[in-house]
């Protein structure tokens, strides 16, 4: 039984949400049809160019993604519109969807009368609302992605899955995880052999590019609570023992990343091997999920649970 997005999406308890959408018809998303033998990888581009844009425009930032053959994943940061004026709410919506007349009017300076004015308020609390909404920035995506895809098939119908799965990610220990799972998905699934392989991801893009449109690291405001360089060389090293060829040891290097978070090294390669994206809805601590159930109104919640760190 599908559940409502207001019980597993609260940005009370955190504002970090993993998210998958899969392509739902036997064409592939991306890569290339061994049937048709018609290729596809344009198409992931596609993707991350309209990732980009819409991320430009809402106030949600990404963490990580990776672009595979039938599904994608990102990593998502929700951000609070609260300190927006409504002309800058107004102006960016108008970025990707038409306004009402009376929006119009209103950023020319021609409204007149109190009933006016009250009604454009409304409408910039709903667009305030929308741009922050997790469901209407993948509605953003998914949508403009199958029209082109449904064009170029020459088809109509659904191309992707009726709904997106999202995890909640209830700490710094489950968004560390996540991030490095989603980072790591081409390695796992033996399409690439090392990080400057794994084609359309976001460790790629971040070791290529010293400036993106990525959330940055730092543990500052607005910024990831660790650090690129540490990031890098975790995910490097992991992805080498996740080979069946390496034997999994993380060096005390690599180990440090996850340590000044609180995360036993010992456990970590046990904790992202056990990851799972299906079927889960939120990753954290017994009790975080007890606590993320609760905020949510649910009597409980199915999520990946997380050894607490060794003292």
């Amino acid at each position: 039984m599908t559940v409502a997005r207001n019980q597993q999406i609260c940005i009370e308890e955190t504002p970090y949400y993993h998210i998958v959408s899969r392509c739902v018809r036997r064409a592939f998303l991306c890569g290339e049809d061994e049937v048709s033998g018609k290729s596809f990888e344009h198409r992931r581009q596609w993707l991350i160019d309209r990732i980009k844009q819409v991320t430009s425009v809402f106030a949600i930032d990404v963490c990580s993604y990776a672009i595979m053959s039938n599904h994608f994943h990102i990593v998502l940061k929700v951000n609070s519109t609260k300190g927006w004026n409504a002309t800058q709410v107004l102006m960016t919506w108008c970025s990707l969807y038409s306004l009402p007349v009376l929006c119009d009017r209103y950023l020319k300076g021609e409204i007149s009368t109190e009933a006016e004015l009250r009604r454009v308020k409304e409408y910039v609390a709903e667009y305030r609302t929308r741009l922050m909404s997790v469901s209407w920035y993948m509605k953003s995506i998914n949508e403009y992605v199958a029209r082109m895809a449904n064009e170029e098939d020459k088809c109509t119908g659904h191309f992707w899955e009726s709904r997106f799965k999202s995890q909640a990610l209830l700490d710094e220990r489950a968004l560390l995880t996540c991030m490095a799972y989603v980072d790591l998905n081409p390695i796992r699934a033996s399409i690439a052999k090392d990080l400057k392989s794994s084609e359309y991801t976001s460790i790629k893009e971040r070791i290529e590019n010293t400036s993106t449109w990525l959330s940055g690291f730092g543990k500052g405001d607005n910024h990831l609570p660790f650090y690129l360089s540490s990031y890098i060389d975790l995910v490097d090293e992991t992805g080498r023992c996740l080979r069946d060829d390496k034997r999994g040891f993380i060096s005390a290097k690599s180990a440090k990343a996850i340590d000044e978070i609180g995360i036993d090294p010992d456990s970590w390669l046990d904790e992202l091997k056990g990851f799972k994206s299906v079927g889960f809805s939120a990753v954290g601590t017994a009790e975080q999920l007890k606590d993320y159930s609760a905020k949510t109104k649910r009597k409980w919640t199915l999520g990946i649970k997380l050894t607490p760190a060794l003292e």
